[in-house]
């Protein structure tokens, strides 16, 4: 099964423009989620793909596989997807290039499941929520699945809400997809035919058009600490991690 990785990268993010290019330890975030999806050795090939002239630059100049694309992409899915037609794969797996802490453990999590159900069109991860801010976090998408992990809905929202017990854990979502190629191309089809599904608007998650469409979004639990880099905040913890994983020998920038 031929398998690659597609990393979406945006300059003119809404909320911080210019974040694949933030500078984390000597190196920009982009090379940092390169080069953990570089690890994952069921990967054929790991793009970057952006519609911006610096990052292009900055990836070429860090030997980072880089494939320019259209700038009126409206989802970093639509990205991926284009990304898909130039080059054609059995599996394609999206990874967020915001999350430069993400394991390659991780990243292949998302991998797994389709070795074994051949039927699978769509994998995403998520993660048990630990930190209880996070619960209302507007930034971070919930994940509701059902008993066999199968995606209900996600929201930016507090829910399920707990009514009739206590005892319940809340899951975030992992930013890691994986497509077939009849998946991605329905998600660029539908985008370009009707733009965004209805709830898919109006939670900006995007993972939703599939789930309204009627797709089965197959969950994978997984261990992650990672942080997804949407503030300047966010950029600050992402920064000490790295200096303390850096410190303690754990990683290098070389």
């Amino acid at each position: 099964m031929k398998i690659i990785g597609v990393i979406p990268a945006r300059f003119k993010s809404s909320r911080f423009p210019g974040k694949p290019l933030a500078d984390i330890c000597g190196k920009p975030m982009i090379w940092w989620v390169y080069h953990q999806c570089k690890k994952v050795e069921d990967f054929e090939t790991v793009y970057v793909a952006t519609d911006d002239e610096k990052i292009f630059s900055v990836c070429k100049a860090l030997k980072i596989d880089v494939m320019m694309t259209s700038d009126k992409h409206k989802t970093g899915t639509d990205r991926v997807g284009e990304v898909a037609r130039k080059v054609p794969a059995d599996l394609i797996v999206n990874i967020q290039g915001d999350e430069p802490l993400l394991e390659p453990s991780t990243i292949k999590a998302a991998i797994t499941p389709f070795y074994s159900n051949p039927d699978l069109m769509v994998s995403n991860l998520m993660t048990k929520i630990k930190n209880p801010v996070d619960v209302v976090n507007f930034t971070v998408p919930k994940v509701i699945t059902n008993k066999d992990g199968i995606g209900i809905y996600l929201t930016r929202s507090t829910a399920p809400y707990p009514k009739g017990s206590i005892d319940y854990s809340y899951y975030k979502q992992v930013c890691v997809y994986g497509f077939k190629p009849q998946a991605l191309n329905f998600y660029c089809d539908y985008g370009i035919k009707y733009g965004k599904a209805k709830i898919e608007a109006i939670e900006d998650i995007e993972i939703l058009r599939f789930i309204e469409n009627g797709y089965k979004v197959q969950y994978i639990e997984v261990e992650s600490d990672t942080v997804a880099v949407d503030t300047t905040n966010d950029l600050e913890k992402v920064r000490a991690i790295v200096n303390s994983k850096i410190a303690a020998g754990e990683i290098s920038v070389d």
